[in-house]
């Protein structure tokens, strides 16, 4: 038997890594296994978010946007920028260096903090037992009081459209293109589908987004989403509603995808094609069988409000449990969890975990959406204001969009916050901040906002909610 820790947790992403931090901050002996090999044939830290997801897209996203603004509208702020082009390896190189340093900074975490990293494939073989599978198949047991399972979610794969290296990818492999391919396919118009749609796009590619749902982003307010909608299509992207993918088939380098939809069977041809319909709990294998840890028919572990799976001792937290699969909500998660082993009283409130949509402009939003507050028969009322009456707004050259408060009609309580505009995933802290502290509508019609900014949006709402918006015309009479 190796050694014994305190905690052992399953999973180096941003919910294991951090509570694997937070453990050994709270003076529990601690160590992370992680089996993710980074391209210099080395375990990297970091899981998906790290490597292959949130932080290189947004690089990806940065610099395209840049491109686009330096194409297309420096001119309007007197620059003349002259013709300005796209070295797409180089862009991808600075994007391989910012994960570089971000999961080597891990590591650096880990060391400081006192976290030992263990190399290999953790499984949880007995309510105090993982065993670690190292890359030349040597199995190591190690002993801990605690297990936290933070395996995390891998992409879905559907039969119509099987993986074909360079032509059919995933969202990992749609971060490694080294050419703008001509022709773009998209299938899925969600989080990661529209932001990978989005670099392409502006890098110059013709996007089409097949999505098999009829309504875009149901999980945003509906007047946000069609706003949404409208700035995408205006930008480019071809968004095709009620698209549903039966097959596919490689002729040569080129991808004909079959879809029907309202008017029948469809067919096009691509260069490249990206499917983005959605991400699996990555828990098979993960827990020997008779151990007692609970599974769904989807492969996700049982949980309580507080991470604990139906085994003692054995708590899961991230993308392998029930909730969205957010970064941030897995690592609130396991320092919740590592809080809870240390003894601690903690609690999340998964009524305030913000989303956000890194196109631009970004889309972001928490709480209920007016049509959520309608469906469970609460009477609402609402405020809106538009970026077009923003001063900042015009300063910047971003006048799309808007921001949305919900409330109570009752109680003026903020029910929930959507905003479609620059940098509206900085702005939305401020609704995750009202829903903690369950402020009224009037709480931030009341404070004080720096002018002139993008946030002011969020106050005008605010007084919007009840007709007093300074900087709008008013529907409402003052009371």
């Amino acid at each position: 038997m190796a050694d014994k820790f305190d905690v052992i947790v399953i999973g180096a992403g941003p919910g294991g890594y951090v509570a694997a931090i937070r453990a050994a901050q709270l003076g529990l002996k601690t160590a992370c296994v992680e089996k993710w090999i980074g391209k210099e044939g080395k375990v990297v830290f970091g899981g998906t978010c790290l490597n292959v997801g949130c932080i290189p897209s947004k690089a990806l996203l940065e610099a395209s946007h840049k491109f686009v603004e330096a194409k297309h509208d420096f001119s309007d702020m007197g620059i003349e920028a002259g013709d300005v082009s796209m070295d797409v390896k180089k862009m991808m190189a600075r994007k391989d260096k910012i994960v570089s340093n971000l999961t080597g900074g891990i590591a650096g975490l880990f060391k400081a903090n006192g976290v030992t990293g263990i190399e290999g494939t953790g499984k949880v073989v007995g309510a105090k037992q993982v065993e670690v599978t190292d890359k030349d198949g040597k199995a190591t047991t190690y002993e801990a009081d605690n297990i936290v399972i933070a395996a995390g979610s891998v992409p879905v794969e559907i039969p119509p459209t099987p993986l074909t290296e360079g032509l059919i990818v995933d969202s990992t492999g749609a971060l490694e293109f080294q050419d703008v391919p001509k022709r773009l396919g998209v299938i899925g118009a969600g989080v990661i589908g529209l932001e990978l749609g989005s670099v392409w796009s502006r890098l110059g590619s013709e996007v089409t987004v097949l999505e098999a749902m009829d309504s875009f982003l149901p999980m945003v307010d509906s007047a946000i989403a069609k706003e949404t909608q409208k700035l995408l299509k205006k930008q480019g992207l071809d968004i095709k509603l009620g698209a549903r993918v039966t097959g596919s088939e490689v002729k040569g380098k080129e991808v004909v995808v079959k879809y029907s939809d309202a008017e029948g069977e469809q067919e096009m041809t691509f260069d490249k094609l990206i499917v983005c319909v959605g991400r699996r709990p990555y828990t098979k294998g993960v827990v020997a069988d008779g151990v007692g840890v609970g599974l769904d028919e989807r492969g996700f572990i049982h949980v309580d409000d507080q991470c604990r799976t139906s085994v003692p001792g054995v708590y899961a937290i991230g993308d392998c449990v029930r909730g969205q699969m957010l970064a941030h909500k897995a690592s609130e998660e396991g320092i919740m969890v590592a809080d809870i082993i240390a003894g601690h009283k903690a609690e999340m409130n998964y009524d305030a975990i913000p989303c956000v949509i890194y196109t631009f402009p970004e889309v972001a939003w928490v709480g209920m959406t007016e049509q959520d507050a309608k469906a469970k028969g609460i009477e609402v009322k609402t405020g809106s204001f538009p970026f077009a009456a923003s001063g900042r707004a015009m300063a910047n050259n971003a006048t799309e969009g808007q921001a949305k408060i919900i409330a109570d009609a009752e109680t003026d309580r903020i029910l929930g916050m959507h905003i479609v505009g620059q940098h509206a995933g900085e702005m939305i802290a401020q609704g995750v901040i009202a829903l903690e502290f369950g402020s009224s509508a009037e709480d931030l019609a009341l404070t004080c906002y720096a002018h002139p900014t993008m946030s002011e949006a969020v106050h005008e709402a605010a007084l919007a909610v009840e007709g007093h918006a300074i900087h709008m015309a008013n529907r409402k009479k003052r009371k």
